[in-house]
């Protein structure tokens, strides 16, 4: 039997990573900044800007958009998370700690985004970009469809 997918597990992993990571590298995970990626590791699905500053700001406190934007950066900028470019929202990244190449299969029905990394098709991108004389700095596939559970649905 196939235990449930628990989400707590994948945040708990990303923020120990992100410490680890940061510790190594001599970079400061501040509180804003762990808060954030804690709340776009907390499902599958991009989240959006302004959905992590409404998440941030309470009856008490209304959080600026710079200040979520300023983390955003620094958590792409080091690899922790992914930029969706489609939905202009944002994933966690499940291989923060190497440099790489993704694609991305995200579900138009439940939303739920999947990372994976295909050498070859990594390849074909790299020889058809060197015959064309361009150089790519990232590659990321942004792939849309039906995921495996949404399929089963009737």
């Amino acid at each position: 039997m196939i235990k449930p997918h628990q989400h707590k597990d994948c945040v708990d992993s990303a923020l120990l990573h992100a410490q680890q990571i940061c510790t190594q590298k001599n970079l400061k995970l501040t509180p804003i900044r762990t808060k954030v990626l804690e709340l776009i590791w907390q499902s599958h699905k991009p989240t959006k800007a302004y959905d992590l500053l409404a998440q941030l700001s309470n009856h008490n406190h209304l959080e600026k958009p710079p200040t979520v934007y300023r983390a955003l950066e620094f958590l792409l900028k080091h690899r922790f998370i992914h930029r969706i470019e489609s939905c202009n929202a944002y994933i966690g990244c499940e291989y923060s700690d190497e440099h790489h190449d993704s694609q991305f299969f995200i579900c138009n029905q439940c939303e739920q985004v999947k990372e994976v990394r295909a050498s070859k098709l990594n390849q074909i991108l790299l020889e058809t970009s060197n015959k064309e004389g361009f150089t790519p700095n990232m590659t990321h596939v942004e792939i849309h469809g039906t995921c495996a559970q949404c399929a089963k649905k009737p």
